[in-house]
């Protein structure tokens, strides 16, 4: 079987949301409880965020509604007020976005003709006239950990450490190299690679994020972006090796790249040790003690079923085919190749649409063969392209705050954890400097532990995850803001983006 070209997936409606900061630095939120909308916020968080949803779009402007996560939609009244609710009509809620070149969006009430503007604290339709306070900065809000695709070459960006540089070369996401972490620095981004080298205006790669490494962002709904230095140099692919670098004649909108939440890559394991990988084509099997492109596979998973599709680098799925045998040949929407999964200690095990697990058989293909599981179905799974997590709960990311010893998880800016892997599923949590994550008696964290401490890593869906502290409970995001391990049974604040 030829490989087929890997198709891109379109942006999740997650990863399409921003959030919308005013003059004054603070963002547009939807207050519940008080039925109403403000713009007092200093940080992005659940109520701060948007989805754009467009009717109509040219290249410098749009006819939008604003959509909240909890379903409601930003109003215009007609004596200027501004609220949340359902629109009464069928221009009602509707904006007219235009796209400025200082990368700023305007919202003009398609009714009033009035622009959206707030005073740094409430926010209203007034003005006819535009002025700077009309201005809303738009921050996209899905994970910072990203890819980053250029529709026009079909290709994704690749750091090098090696050469210093960053290439828009890579066919498939497959990689970490591929993976960046958006930081969002007074206004700018700053874009870091997984070698924590940064993106600059010069290129080649920076240690330390600086005025080099700051890059104004253009954002149009659908989740394109375009990086620029605010000088007039904008970030594309340029030369024959598509180096990424500041140029100021990009052709047919190669500054334009879509900005996703980067994508899980896993590498399976059986009880003997060996890879799982696809083999002559389509045939899937345990062969390799080596860890080659082939025994890499993208991890997705069904929101409404958690049903997990295993996609391989050939472009290809796994799925339950004759004789109970499993090939990578397999397409998006086959029935055959959706998997339950089920959890022991870190390994994963897989039970196909016809009720058996998959298992290594005596030749060394992949079979579903058993009725009951056993530890021959039973799969050991490491992440592929990930060093290290980020980590995202209903109140913010996890991370370090300089007033308080304890890891908080309401913070605006993340902390990365370095992963080293222990055994199948079982990782040591490493912070930044060299030091371990530990755990006090009261199921707090600190992260400066002088000894390595196993937590249990278990997929829960695309980029979520929970995880097992060493006291034997599941880590949870409180209220407030601290971390904590002491819940027993997985709940929502259980459940990780990462």
């Amino acid at each position: 079987m030829d490989e087929v070209e890997w198709i891109h997936r379109h942006p999740k409606t997650e990863d399409l949301r921003v959030g919308l900061i005013s003059w004054a630095g603070t963002y547009l939120t939807f207050e519940a409880c008080k039925n109403t909308v403000t713009a007092t916020a200093k940080s992005l968080g659940r109520r701060q965020t948007w989805e754009i949803l467009v009717s109509n779009e040219h290249e410098t402007q749009a006819v939008v509604r604003l959509k909240s996560v909890q379903g409601l939609y930003l109003l215009c009244e007609c004596d200027g007020t501004v609220c949340y609710g359902r629109p009464r009509t069928s221009h009602h809620g509707c904006f007219l976005l235009r796209f400025h070149r200082n990368s700023k969006w305007t919202l003009q009430c398609l009714i009033s003709g009035r622009y959206l503007e707030s005073n740094g604290k409430d926010v209203f339709c007034t003005s006819r006239v535009l002025s700077a306070y009309h201005m809303w900065t738009p921050r996209p809000a899905l994970h910072v950990h990203v890819i980053l695709y250029s529709p026009i070459h079909r290709c994704y960006a690749r750091a090098d450490p090696t050469m210093g540089r960053i290439w828009v070369d890579a066919a498939v996401p497959c990689l970490e190299e591929c993976g960046f972490l958006l930081h969002f620095r007074d206004g700018c981004y700053h874009l870091e690679t997984s070698t924590h080298h940064f993106l600059s205006h010069v290129d080649r790669l920076f240690s330390q994020p600086s005025s080099q490494t700051a890059f104004h962002m253009q954002v149009r709904p659908g989740g394109f972006v375009a990086l620029c230095d605010g000088e007039g140099g904008m970030l594309y692919p340029q030369g024959t090796h598509l180096l990424l670098g500041l140029g100021c004649n990009p052709v047919r909108g190669e500054e334009w790249f879509i900005l996703q939440h980067c994508p899980v890559w896993v590498s399976l394991r059986s009880k003997t040790r060996r890879f799982i990988s696809v083999v002559y084509d389509d045939e899937v099997c345990a062969a390799s003690e080596r860890l080659t492109p082939m025994s890499l596979f993208q991890f997705e998973c069904d929101s409404e079923s958690s049903a997990v599709q295993l996609r391989s680098a050939n472009g290809y799925y796994l799925a339950q085919r004759r004789h109970r045998a499993v090939m990578a040949d397999g397409h998006p929407l086959e029935s055959d190749t959706f998997f339950q999964m089920h959890w022991n200690c870190g390994r994963i095990i897989l039970q196909s649409c016809s009720g058996r697990f998959l298992g290594i058989a005596a030749n060394g293909l992949l079979m579903a063969n058993s009725t009951l599981p056993g530890p021959n179905e039973e799969f050991g799974i490491l992440f592929a392209n990930r060093p290290f997590l980020v980590l995202r709960g209903r109140y913010g990311y996890v991370g370090s705050s300089s007033g308080r010893d304890l890891i908080q998880c309401n913070q605006d800016q993340p902390d990365r954890i370095h992963l080293l892997p222990c055994r199948q599923g079982i990782y040591h949590f490493q912070a930044h400097g060299g030091s371990f994550w530990s755990i006090t008696p009261f199921g707090t964290f600190r992260p400066w532990g002088k000894f390595a401490l196993n937590f249990c890593i278990e997929l829960q869906g695309s980029n979520l995850l929970t995880v097992l502290a060493p006291n034997g409970f599941y880590m949870r995001a409180d209220q407030s803001g601290t971390l904590l391990a002491d819940s027993e049974d997985i709940t929502k604040e259980c459940i990780w983006e990462f």
